[in-house]
């Protein structure tokens, strides 16, 4: 554990990918917002796009999508007065620091990430570099900010893990105490969103059908006939939260109206005990649609406003590389790299 005392700083980043949806507002925005606004760590948020084009990017797509991001954050509550926000390319630091942590990190920790297996499948020789090292550069993205937490879901908590690795292996291999060893905050109800018609699966933009999600473009009503039409049992909601256990669709709109809300799984239980789904998919609708549908329509304004979007982002690398810049300075110094 470092001795050093490193300054409360919260980075995280969603990748301008497309398709934000209520997974990512509950599990990663809403999260955001309530960092913020809480004033206890300087909150640094990214569009990770150069963790895009680890796949194949259409530029004028990648172009609007790191816009609606952007919009997506600003809609949900982040002030980019309180907080910085900015696009990853716009901060050379990330990839000049991903690359001495791609010398820091090792083959075998890369290999056996979960999501690398995932995504490049049985074809992994055609797969990119670039998502092969998406972990080191991920690490970059964080410690280039010394960041002491990150929020994060539970399937990027294995690529934290690995920057945790690279801080430690840097620190004991130069014989400095410079990165931090960053802590993941991983809390709330419903910090994994399941799919709408299959509570079992992850809520997904890639998902063929559009019933299985809710869209953070969606209008009151498709918010409202999504919710309603959501899967269910046939049974009413249990008296205690244990009784959810075996029953993942039940399980899964418990846990949004408790995102939603900002209540426990065990309150919203308590206050719906015995009630049956028809009933609890009506309120939970009304639920939704109070919360989201401002956002959805936040974000439809300021997509009609890029350059606005793009002044926000161009000030906000400003603020990042401030902080960002002496870090990968010390860190060449630390490596032993001659510059005048």
């Amino acid at each position: 554990m470092s001795d050093t005392t490193f300054k409360p700083r919260v980075f995280s980043g969603i990748q301008p990918s497309g398709g934000l949806t209520l997974g990512n507002y509950l599990g990663a925005m809403k999260r955001f917002v309530d960092m913020q606004d809480a004033g206890t760590h300087e909150t640094i948020y990214c569009m990770v796009d150069l963790h895009a084009i680890t796949v194949w990017q259409d530029p004028a797509t990648l172009t609007r999508n790191t816009r609606e991001l952007c919009a997506g954050f600003i809609a949900a509550g982040i002030d980019p007065e309180k907080s910085i926000l900015f696009n990853q390319s716009q901060v050379p630091e990330h990839a000049q620091l991903g690359w001495i942590f791609n010398c820091v990190a090792r083959m075998g920790w890369m290999g056996r990430m979960t999501q690398w297996k995932d995504k490049a499948g049985k074809n992994a020789e055609a797969a990119s570099l670039g998502l092969f090292a998406y972990p080191a550069l991920m690490a970059a993205d964080i410690l280039i900010y010394h960041a002491t937490h990150v929020p994060v879901g539970e399937d990027q908590k294995q690529h934290l893990e690995l920057t945790r690795d690279v801080a430690t292996k840097f620190n004991h291999d130069f014989g400095v105490d410079f990165f931090p060893i960053t802590e993941p905050v991983i809390e709330g109800a419903a910090t994994r969103v399941m799919n709408l018609q299959d509570g079992t699966k992850k809520m997904s933009k890639s998902d063929p059908s559009d019933r299985t999600r809710i869209n953070m473009t969606d209008t009151a009503d498709e918010i409202a006939k999504k919710i309603k039409k959501a899967k269910t049992d046939p049974d009413p909601l249990p008296e205690t939260a244990e009784g959810l256990e075996g029953r993942p669709e039940a399980r899964n709109l418990v846990n949004i109206w408790a995102g939603l809300a900002d209540q426990t799984v065990e309150d919203v239980v308590a206050q719906n005990a015995g009630k049956m789904f028809g009933y609890f998919k009506q309120d939970l609708a009304e639920l939704a649609v109070e919360k989201l549908a401002p956002i959805s329509t936040e974000m439809a304004r300021l997509m009609e406003e890029p350059a606005e979007i793009d002044r926000i982002l161009g000030r906000g690398a400003e603020r990042a590389r401030e902080i960002a810049t002496p870090i990968l300075e010390k860190t060449y110094d630390i490596v032993g790299m001659v510059r005048s």
